[in-house]
Order: C-alpha cells, then sequence, then structure tokens
C-alpha cells in the first residue's frame, strides 16, 4: 500500500456520514496524510440506515488504530456472524448464511460429496461444513473476553448505529488533524483542463483542493452533476427501489440481541432485523413496481408488532445501480455516489473500504502534478474497470438469493424467478451448476466481493439442486472424516463462546467513555 502520499497533497471530501468520515478517518490514521479538510452541512441528513457491515470492517478498523471495546461502545456496536434468511425458498424455509468458511477452507472438495449423500439425514451444507451456526442459534458471541481485538474463534463483523458510527469516526479524524467545515456549496470550480478546482460556498468561503472525493450521497454533487459520470440502473434484475425503517426498542431491558442479521422474506420485498445493545433496527425494502407504499408499511407493521405502534417509519427511495466511471479527472465518487445496492448482504460499507484501499494503492506521490496527468487518469481507468466489475459481480449475488426462489406466491417472487431478469453471466453460471457444482474458474478473484464459499452456502441453503449421476468423487474417506469433525465441534462451539449480550455489558462495564460522546 502506498503511504508516502505527499502531504503538500490538498484532499477535499464533500459530505460527512459513514462514507466522509471514514474516508477521513482512513487517509488521515492509515495512509497519514496531513492535508485533508472535510465539508459537511447540517443541512443536508444522512441515510443512516446503514447499519451491518462485512469481515473486511475488522481490518479497517484495526488500521485505524483504535480500540474495539471502545468502537463497540461508542458506536453501539453489536456483533455479526452472517445473515439469516428465512421464507427465501419455499415461503416456510431457513438457512444460514456464515460469514466462517467451510471446514479448512475444503468446500470444493467436501461439496462433491455432500450433494451425493441424498438421505433425509443430511444436514444443511452450512451446518455441514461449519460450526457457526450452531453458536449463532445458541445466541453466542463470535468471540470471548479475552481474544486481542478484533480477532476470535469466529469470523464476524457488526452491527451499529450508523449516526454514531459517523460520529466516533468524526472525532478520531479530527483529532488527526482533519479539519471540518460546515458549509452549503453553491457552485463548484473548474479548472481548464476539467478538474475541479475547488468548492464556492454558500456563505462566500472557497475551499480550494488537489484531489476531491464525492461523499455526497444520492446527489453526486461532483461525480454525477458536476463531472457527468453516468448512472448504469440495474432496476431490470434487482426490483427493489424502496425501504421502510424503524428504530424499536426491546420489550425487555437487557433482552438477548442476536448475533446475526435475521432477513425474512414477504410478499414484495424483505424485512431487515438487527439487534443493537438498545434498540434493534428493522425495516421493510419493497418494490414499488409490486406493492404500494401502504401496502408495504401494513408489512413492516404486521411484522414489527405492538412496539412499533407508536413509531413512524422512515422512507428512502432508490434506484439500484452504479457508475462505470466513479473516478474522473481528480475526483473520486465514494459511497453513495458511487453506487447503491439494498443493505442484503452488507455491500455498502465495504464497497467504501475497497474504494478507498484501492484509492491508497493508486494514488501514488506525485500523481497529481501537472506533469503526470497520464499517469493519473491511467490509474483512474484502472480503478473504474476494477470497481465497476465489482459492481457487476455483487449484482450477480443479490440477485442469486432472488432468482433461484421456489415461491410463486405473488408476482414479485414470479418476475424475479422469471430468466429475462437474470444477467446473462448468471444465467450461464446457473445453467452449468445443474450439473457440476461452482468452480473457482467461475471467479476473478480479484473482482469478488464474495467468493465460491458464499455462493455455495446460498445456492444450496436455498435448495438448489446440482445433479451429478454416475460422477465419481475421490476422497470420500477423507470427506467423511471432515464432516464428522464439524459434528464433533458443534457442542464446543455452543459451550466454549460467552453468551452475545453478556459480552457486549463485558465491554460496555470496563470501557469509559465520557456521557457527551454517547448521548
Amino acid at each position: 500500500m502506498t503511504t508516502d502520499t505527499p502531504s503538500s497533497c490538498r484532499v477535499v471530501i464533500l459530505g460527512g456520514g459513514t462514507a466522509g468520515w471514514l474516508a477521513a478517518a482512513y487517509l488521515s490514521r492509515t495512509l497519514g496524510l496531513s492535508d485533508i479538510t472535510l465539508v459537511e452541512s447540517s443541512e443536508i441528513g444522512i441515510v443512516g440506515v446503514g447499519e451491518g457491515t462485512f469481515p473486511t470492517i475488522r481490518a479497517t478498523l484495526a488500521g485505524l488504530g483504535i480500540s474495539e471495546a471502545e468502537f463497540l461502545v461508542r458506536a453501539d456496536a453489536t456483533f455479526k456472524q452472517g445473515v439469516l434468511f428465512e421464507g427465501w425458498a419455499t415461503g416456510t424455509d431457513s438457512y444460514f448464511h456464515p460469514f466462517n468458511l467451510p471446514i479448512g477452507g475444503e468446500d470444493e472438495a467436501l461439496l462433491p460429496h455432500w450433494l451425493a449423500d441424498t438421505s433425509a439425514q443430511r444436514p444443511a451444507w452450512a451446518d455441514a461444513v461449519t460450526v457457526q451456526e450452531q453458536a449463532i442459534r445458541a445466541g453466542r458471541a463470535p468471540k470471548r473476553p479475552e481474544d486481542p481485538d478484533f480477532s476470535g474463534p469466529m469470523n464476524y463483523a457488526y452491527h451499529f448505529d450508523a449516526a454514531r458510527f459517523a460520529d466516533y469516526l468524526r472525532d478520531i479524524s479530527i483529532a488527526a488533524g482533519v479539519v471540518r467545515i460546515e458549509g452549503t456549496v453553491a457552485t463548484v470550480q473548474r479548472q481548464a483542463d476539467g478538474d475541479i478546482g475547488a468548492l464556492d460556498l454558500a456563505d462566500g468561503r472557497t475551499v480550494a483542493g488537489d484531489f476531491f472525493l464525492d461523499c455526497s450521497g444520492f446527489r453526486a454533487l461532483l461525480i454525477g452533476q458536476t463531472l457527468g459520470a453516468d448512472f448504469t440502473s440495474c432496476s431490470d434484475s434487482l426490483f427493489n427501489d424502496r425501504a421502510l425503517a424503524m428504530q424499536v426498542p426491546y420489550a425487555q431491558p437487557g433482552a438477548p440481541v442476536r448475533p446475526y442479521t435475521l432477513a425474512t422474506a414477504h410478499e414484495a420485498g424483505w424485512t431487515w432485523d438487527i439487534g443493537l445493545t438498545t434498540r434493534r433496527g428493522i425495516g421493510y425494502v419493497y418494490s414499488s413496481r409490486h406493492c404500494s407504499d401502504d401496502e408495504a408499511e401494513a408489512t413492516l407493521r404486521r411484522y414489527v408488532g405492538s412496539q412499533g405502534d407508536a413509531l413512524s417509519p422512515r422512507q428512502l427511495r432508490f434506484e439500484t445501480g452504479y457508475r462505470q466511471r466513479q473516478w474522473i479527472g481528480n475526483c473520486v465518487a465514494v459511497g453513495l455516489s458511487a453506487g447503491f445496492f439494498e443493505p442484503l448482504e452488507s455491500t455498502g460499507i465495504m464497497l467504501i473500504e475497497a474504494a478507498l484501499r484501492m484509492v491508497g494503492d493508486f494514488l501514488a506521490p506525485n500523481l497529481l502534478a501537472p506533469g503526470n496527468r497520464d499517469a493519473r487518469n491511467g490509474a483512474a481507468r484502472s480503478f473504474n474497470r476494477l470497481m465497476a466489475a465489482r459492481f457487476a459481480r455483487i449484482v450477480h449475488f443479490l440477485k442469486l438469493h432472488y432468482c433461484i426462489t421456489r415461491r410463486s406466491d405473488t408476482a414479485y417472487w414470479r418476475d424475479n424467478a422469471d430468466p429475462a431478469t437474470i444477467p446473462e453471466p448468471l444465467r450461464d453460471m446457473l445453467a452449468q451448476w445443474r450439473h457440476r457444482p461452482p468452480s473457482r474458474f467461475d471467479f476473478v478473484v480479484d473482482l469478488e466481493t464474495f467468493l465460491p464459499p458464499s455462493y455455495h452456502y446460498i445456492l444450496y441453503g436455498m435448495g438448489f439442486e446440482t445433479s451429478m449421476p454416475g460422477a465419481r468423487h475421490p476422497g470420500a474417506a477423507q470427506a467423511r472424516e471432515a464432516f464428522a469433525r464439524v459434528r464433533a465441534a458443534h457442542a464446543g462451539a455452543r459451550s466454549g463462546l460467552p453468551d452475545h449480550r453478556a459480552l457486549l455489558n463485558h465491554y460496555h462495564a470496563r470501557t469509559a467513555v465520557p456521557s457527551s460522546k454517547v448521548s
């Protein structure tokens, strides 16, 4: 990773929220840049409903040099070990997408043997190759109090309060020297070569810079409105375009906290249900082509029950898609300005992380000097190619959750299973996977967010059928031994890890944070 980017490079970040302040913290704390200004307006609200993350967040937070316990308390964070899906395949089914990889990373070797077992006693694929489902169903945390920061026996990410997380990132960024300016952009100054030169604020101030990060959310003020990057819609494959969200208190203080995201399918979408220490974040993601807003609210209220009677849901409207060009000239889009996907697999913050890491590698010393324009434009083309491909692969993975459903009870599910709505690369792979398991050659690692094990968890959790009559599978004895080791470890996973709520209480009890920081 490049860490010697010259301090004379003036970086301007437009927009706060998770994207803006994570960018500020990463550039200042991890990369060591010293001239960073973030411009945000209190008049422009943040989306603030993204409360789930991907395991990559642990390395990102560790790179900031912070304490995991302090993060957990400041952001009201809890542990997430995967997603439990209810009702996606038939309406009455349940399966788990764990963060743990299959035992020993042997999923390609073990999968044919699991497929060949057609007995009624065959366990679910995730349960056959990991112990994580046993742990989450028992309400266990992924680690123990004595485990080092950002590590534990189970792979994990977090749920958190998005507003409090952004506040925490703001505080550590400002402590690292980032300058915050409160203001609203009135005009964007362009240089003769087309680059952005400065932001003119409504109060008359001007913020000049050499490199700009557009974290302005759906507005995409710099990358879209100013530089004209086109938006590629994915609504022909991913139908959901609205969400209703509530912050729901627990019925009882000290109630158990789920160590996973619960995603429950409904007539025209799905609900997320995540647990923080003080409340649950619950929302209904739906397609306005398949139900009205009133019907969506009724679905959400049925799910929440009486705990939501006094609450008013917040609505978010969006179009699923992304920009093919996310770096133009001296501006990079990070976060919602680059693209948006429904929070089905918590890709939003992970894509922020991926963009920042790539910028860190590509933004070499003197790249912004006038004589190095060709090198900078080459970096931009590489960035755009890699990020657009990553977004496209995520479309395939998210569509997989819908298109292999066996539900036909509503138009929403019938339309999702229509082959015409499946991207051609995914359609080609599904046709092959009917006759062979997914192979590592189906995936290009540097472009993938979700590697083959995740595809396996979704495919076979949903009951996808791969038929290989007469195929020979070497290593049967070794496979039986591996499956037996997982079965033998189930009890240990349940007994060897602490209760999730109890571990969170431990961190809160030992971590002193000024009251002004947690209000």
